[in-house]
């Protein structure tokens, strides 16, 4: 198998079956009954796997690579399934911090066009059982895996965890999920399994109510990781990690209940090495020291809140290069802005970016000093042309942005 031979697969996957809705093709299939049929069609590869499950709307991608580096430290083979991807497909699919192989995505492709005509798996699906067949071949010690979007029928939810864990739950993608967090958490308790801990790392009363009534008709025993006392830190460096951190101890205890060994070295060690270990980047991402260039994937208003606020704690003026998809409702952004700064507006380049055109109106309400730019990159030159050492750049608004971002200049910056 060729490079191009690999692309070419990889083209075809996305054209077959977009990752993302479309007019006329869905990326997301609510409901368990097609991944049923094709996991069985592979031989359920997740029966053979010890996964542990982890969802939420935000932190969720945050602490499944801290637990697998832990994990990891620990001497465990790990694999990781996590979305969506940044630069290539192959990040969805990690084992020991190693994406998946090529010629494995390859050529599980060939078998996707030889599948019963009553099994049409949309892309989330497809990947979801490539990632437990890979783990299963491979046969890893423990496979993280990340939910996808909600929860109770989200693909992944055919597992049978170990552990599960919630981070939290904040309004997003209401228009598949549920207008109110009432509604929103109830799809994310849809992970909790029968006699199954599940951890619980929302503050909110409401949300914790939620999950530990699930909890209870489940005869789940319920954690809530908010109350744990901790002086650990991570090599990710967002401030909201902290509760992430939480998160992931909590899951470290339930583990050991299970007589799963994890020593505390390999706990703060692992905690400490999730760059290097895991290969994450993307969340709170420091690219650049000089001058300071840090992106973010938070996209979601809780996500972006959260940054903002972190920006807002740094002393510097900021050139900050934003962008959207269509479904983000861009008033909502307006009201978070960073202080001290001069925004770069750009599309990202996929279908479901917005051109900053559509939005200007915003932007010339918001009263503040801005430029729209056609595409990310260009945004990022103008912005690193008049950035000087004494101030920063900020690149986010969507896992586009930054991906789209990395993807031109992460090989130029090492």
């Amino acid at each position: 198998m060729t490079h191009e031979q690999y692309q070419e697969a990889i083209d075809w996957l996305f054209i077959q079956m977009p990752n993302y809705q479309t007019d006329g093709q869905k990326a997301y299939k609510p409901g368990l009954d097609n991944i049923i049929k094709l996991c069985a069609f592979f031989g359920n590869p997740q029966e053979k796997l010890k996964c542990i499950h982890i969802g939420g709307t935000n932190g969720k991608g945050s602490s499944s690579n801290m637990l697998a580096s832990v994990l990891q430290e620990a001497g465990y083979t790990t694999g990781l399934y996590n979305s969506p991807h940044l630069i290539d497909f192959t990040e969805r699919i990690k084992i020991n911090g190693k994406n998946c192989d090529q010629e494995f995505v390859f050529n599980f492709i060939q078998k996707l066009k030889k599948l019963p005509e009553n099994i049409l798996p949309s892309f989330f699906e497809f990947t979801t059982i490539m990632a437990f067949e890979y783990f299963a071949q491979q046969q890893v010690d423990f496979a993280i895996i990340e939910v996808g979007l909600g929860g109770r029928l989200d693909s992944t939810n055919i597992i049978n965890p170990l552990i599960s864990a919630i981070t939290n739950v904040q309004l997003d993608h209401q228009n598949i999920l549920g207008d109110t967090i009432e509604e929103i958490a109830g799809e994310k308790a849809g992970i909790i399994k029968p006699n199954t801990p599940i951890i619980s790392g929302d503050e909110n009363e409401l949300v914790k109510d939620i999950i530990r009534e699930k909890a209870a008709r489940e005869n789940a025993h319920f954690i809530d990781s908010t109350l744990l006392p901790t002086t650990l830190t991570s090599d990710l460096k967002g401030n909201y990690q902290q509760k992430n951190i939480r998160v992931v101890l909590a899951m470290i205890e339930e583990l050991k209940k299970l007589s799963i060994k994890i020593s505390d070295e390999a706990i703060e060690k692992g905690l400490l090495s999730v760059h290097q270990n895991t290969g994450f980047i993307g969340r709170w991402f420091e690219f650049s020291k000089n001058p300071l260039t840090i992106c973010d994937t938070g996209h979601n208003q809780a996500g972006l809140e959260y940054v903002f606020s972190q920006l807002n704690s740094i002393d510097r003026h900021k050139h900050v290069i934003l962008g959207f998809v269509n479904d983000k409702k861009i008033d909502e952004v307006m009201d978070l802005l960073p202080e001290n700064s001069e925004f770069y507006f750009a599309k990202p380049s996929i279908n479901r970016g917005r051109h900053p055109d559509d939005y200007e109106n915003l932007l010339r309400e918001a009263k503040i000093f801005y430029k729209i730019f056609n595409s990310v990159q260009e945004a990022y030159l103008s912005a690193k042309e008049r950035c000087t050492n004494e101030e920063m750049i900020f690149i986010g608004g969507s896992n586009f942005v930054v991906g789209e971002f990395l993807e031109k200049n992460l090989e130029i910056s090492k």
